[in-house]
């Protein structure tokens, strides 16, 4: 099992700290409308500036292509992260060069700076060696805490990390301890939720997951390809039909690891997915041709529901229906309900990431049940495919 360079016993007294964090949060009209991330990212900044080391916050923010843009600067989050961590926070107007330079060597020790768009550089995204090397020539040592761009080879994640020593923060240490617990070194039997609109868009994450779990419950429209697959007359629904064969081949592949693969029993259909529309409870095997199924029945959920029972670790990723629109969230609702339930009894270790994941789990109110819940989606969604992400392999402590 890998182990990582974390926090812990690294002296940053005096020294200037270089924090990759990912402060990319919605705004409108230069305000910040959800801080969930500048939230996350505030316990890093705060042990390290209470350690005596100066925090030289970094982070890119849309997607400005390489030039400076007004509407990109990261100059509005300065209130917001000064209040997240209750100290002033300083702002350089550029990420390297004189700007960067100038505020940088005017920072006492426990002082936080935060630089300008790391994108507004063409080096950045190229993982340019002279941009890292700029970046690196601010600090004595960097820290990543940016789970959701680790995916990324890029300068601030990956070049950085060629010149200084580089630490997990807090925040990518408890990314990392949670993905290793669910998917490296699991508690067994270990099953997966795994829910989307396509299967085309989840190859390399079902060929990974049936090599690595026990029990794995497919839903969403890319169960209809599965069911469609296994001669399911699915009705009018979203299948990808052509990619039969390929759903067959991964339930051998399953079947030949071992691994449960649970489909849908029932589903409710309707002729169109629109609010208020006029639902229909069906045997999975009598959809009507002119009906679509939106969302797994009850008797579905009451069977992967204690099928997880017996489970000691879940992975999720991916809604069951249509959540966005009701009653096409009562699958998801209740089985993110019973995996609350038995997240709270103890009795599973339940880690949850993607955004329609993170939205449906809050839409179910229990986002705080579940053990883990990631917001880092794309290196989320590439861990579990079980890819090496140039951001975790450069914290490596082995």
């Amino acid at each position: 099992m890998a182990t990582y360079r974390t926090l812990d016993g690294l002296d940053v007294a005096g020294k200037r700290v270089f924090l990759r964090v990912d402060l990319n949060v919605p705004m409108k009209d230069g305000r910040v409308t959800d801080a969930t991330r500048i939230d996350r990212a505030a316990p890093t900044v705060t042990e390290l500036a209470d350690k005596g080391a100066r925090v030289i916050v970094a982070s890119h923010y849309g997607r400005p292509k390489g030039k400076p843009n007004a509407e990109m600067s990261l100059s509005p989050l300065v209130g917001p992260l000064s209040r997240a961590t209750g100290r002033p926070v300083t702002f350089a107007a550029d990420c390297v060069g004189p700007a960067a330079q100038s505020v940088v060597g005017a920072m006492k020790d426990g002082d936080v700076a935060l630089l300008e768009n790391l994108r507004f550089h063409a080096g950045e995204e190229s993982n340019d060696a002279a941009f890292a090397g700029q970046l690196a020539a601010l600090a004595d040592i960097y820290v990543d805490d940016a789970f959701s761009a680790a995916h990324r080879a890029h300068a601030s994640i990956e070049g950085i990390a060629r010149h200084l020593p580089a630490h997990a923060g807090r925040l990518m240490q408890a990314e990392l301890e949670a993905l290793v617990r669910a998917l490296e070194d699991p508690k067994r039997p270990v099953a997966a939720v795994v829910g989307g609109s396509k299967v085309s868009t989840k190859l390399d994450l079902l060929g990974n997951l049936v090599g690595r779990v026990d029990v794995l419950a497919i839903g969403g429209g890319m169960a209809n390809t599965f069911l469609f697959a296994q001669g399911v007359e699915v009705g009018s629904s979203l299948a990808e039909r052509d990619l039969a064969d390929t759903a067959r081949e991964i339930s051998e592949k399953a079947e030949a690891k071992g691994c449960e693969i649970l489909l849908a029993i029932d589903g409710v259909v309707a002729d169109t997915l629109a609010p208020g529309v006029k639902t229909t409870l069906v045997d999975i095997n009598a959809v009507p041709a002119d009906k679509m199924i939106l969302d797994v029945g009850p008797k579905t959920v009451e069977a992967i529901a204690a099928r997880l029972s017996d489970c000691k670790t879940l992975v999720w990723n991916g809604p069951l229906g249509a959540f966005e629109t009701a009653p096409f969230d009562d699958g998801t609702n209740a089985l993110a309900k019973a995996v609350a339930d038995l997240t709270d009894r103890g009795e599973l270790l339940s880690v949850a990431g993607g955004g329609d994941t993170v939205a449906a789990l809050a839409h179910a109110g229990v986002l705080e049940r579940f053990s883990y819940v990631s917001t880092a989606g794309g290196a989320f969604l590439e861990w579990m495919e079980g890819k090496e992400l140039p951001g975790v392999a450069v914290l490596r402590a082995d």
